[in-house]
């Protein structure tokens, strides 16, 4: 069905808003991507790929607003909630949970197994014809680093039946037992020095943001000039007398990092922004209403997965060639590089739109329908199933694509996780929840 029909036959109760947060969250998450890569040339000849942000420290406050994956994270747990009671309405309790998963996650993995496949076969087809060296090799490297995010979604979507229930039962107060968890992960962190701890965070963090969308979904988003001046009152006073930097996205070589994990500060840092989006929910409601408007969120949703994960590509590949033509490129941050910069963002966002073009297809759900009898074993097998996707995202964006055949290995949760290793999980995984998700016809 073509975007213009998904438009004409949207309902009147369909939360239009939430569809165009997440479009603009995935959008703004692109441009500053495009925007903080640093390429240049060393005076030994060789490629390096920093960060705008370290080059120029007081950019860093324009994290506080660029920094919205919080607000992709919030939409997830509305859409999940509604997504999960539809299916627990009209599907036997057995199986509502693999049935969820792969009615969640199809629009996520299809287009995730397939750009790892193909990023996975040219890193292997690189390295066996002895290609590599100079930006080739960043590149393998740095595509797969987005990835995190996939992880992170894949762990929401997994947790949303038993954080469900939870919000069910206490509303608010299952939100607030994950702000104070995250807070106390913090105090063990930083004032008692307890090693490892700060890796909860992974979880309090983000599902609290998540949570905050299940109250969304219930209409109970409580005042939200309060959430946001709670939220960046909290941050501002954390990064100015606490250990938290002023970025709110990971920086090279900081000993401390709001991202990776996610300390508190990054958690007020979400609180804001929910606020901020909720704030602005009335007039943006009134824009959507305008068909064209409508029509171009319906098609940028179709879309916007695939033109995430192959963003870095595009950019990476304008890179390339101006390298390949001997074209100058600026230091970081002067007045050239500045001016250079429309110039590469416009041509980033066409190689986006072909690639996108290409693979566009993998991201559109199933129609098929298929009998309602359950499997037995579908609710641990799908469980498993995400279990290893999650490891398998995680373990591909701290490792990336490059040394495929020698190894090349990160430590994820204690666990060492080579490429080739993380690729296998997530194709198994995949394939896990898919089959898990299907149900076996009558009688059989």
């Amino acid at each position: 069905m073509r975007p213009s029909d998904l438009a004409a036959a949207t309902p009147a109760s369909r939360d239009r808003y939430v569809d165009l947060l997440r479009v603009a969250s995935l959008g703004t998450v692109v441009l500053g991507h495009w925007l903080m890569a640093a390429v240049d040339v060393g005076t030994d000849g060789r490629v390096r790929v920093g960060n705008l942000l370290a080059v120029e420290p007081r950019l860093q406050l324009l994290t506080w607003a660029l920094q919205i994956m919080p607000v992709f994270f919030f939409v997830g747990g509305f859409s999940h909630a509604l997504s999960y009671r539809s299916l627990s309405r009209k599907t036997p309790d057995t199986s509502v949970y693999s049935a969820f998963l792969r009615a969640r996650l199809q629009r996520l993995l299809r287009p995730t197994v397939v750009f790892i496949g193909v990023w996975g076969a040219a890193a292997l087809g690189l390295q066996l014809a002895g290609s590599g060296g100079g930006l080739l090799d960043v590149s393998l490297r740095l595509v797969a680093q987005p990835l995190w995010f996939i992880g992170i979604y894949l762990a929401m979507v997994a947790f949303t039946p038993p954080l469900l229930r939870l919000h069910e039962r206490y509303g608010w107060g299952a939100f607030g037992g994950l702000v104070a968890a995250a807070g106390t992960v913090d105090v063990l962190r930083f004032a008692l020095g307890v090693p490892y701890v700060e890796f909860l965070n992974f979880a309090f963090v983000w599902l609290a943001v998540h949570q905050l969308g299940f109250l969304r979904a219930d209409g109970k988003p409580g005042r939200p000039y309060v959430l946001a001046g709670a939220g960046l009152a909290g941050a501002a006073l954390l990064v100015a007398y606490g250990p938290y930097p002023l970025s709110m996205v990971g920086m090279p070589g900081e000993k401390i990092s709001n991202m990776a994990p996610p300390s508190f500060a990054l958690l007020c840092h979400g609180l804001w922004l929910v606020g901020a989006v909720e704030l602005m929910r009335a007039p943006a409601t009134r824009w959507l209403d305008r068909p064209r408007v409508w029509r171009t969120v319906v098609a940028a949703n179709g879309i916007s997965m695939t033109a995430f994960l192959w963003h870095l590509t595009a950019m990476l590949g304008v890179y390339g060639a101006l390298l390949a033509a001997d074209v100058r490129l600026p230091a970081p941050g002067t007045g050239a590089w500045w001016v250079q910069v429309p110039f590469r963002i416009m041509v980033a966002a066409l190689l986006t739109a072909v690639l996108v073009a290409a693979f566009r297809a993998f991201e559109k759900p199933s129609g098929v329908r298929e009998p309602s009898a359950p499997r037995a074993y579908a609710g641990p097998a799908a469980a498993f199933g995400v279990t290893l996707c999650l490891f398998g995202v995680l373990g591909l964006s701290m490792v990336g694509f490059g040394g495929l055949l020698e190894g090349r290995s990160a430590v994820l949760v204690a666990v060492r996780v080579t490429a080739p290793a993380a690729v296998l999980m997530t194709l198994a995984g995949w394939l896990l929840v898919e089959r898990s998700g299907r149900r076996r016809p009558r009688g059989a």
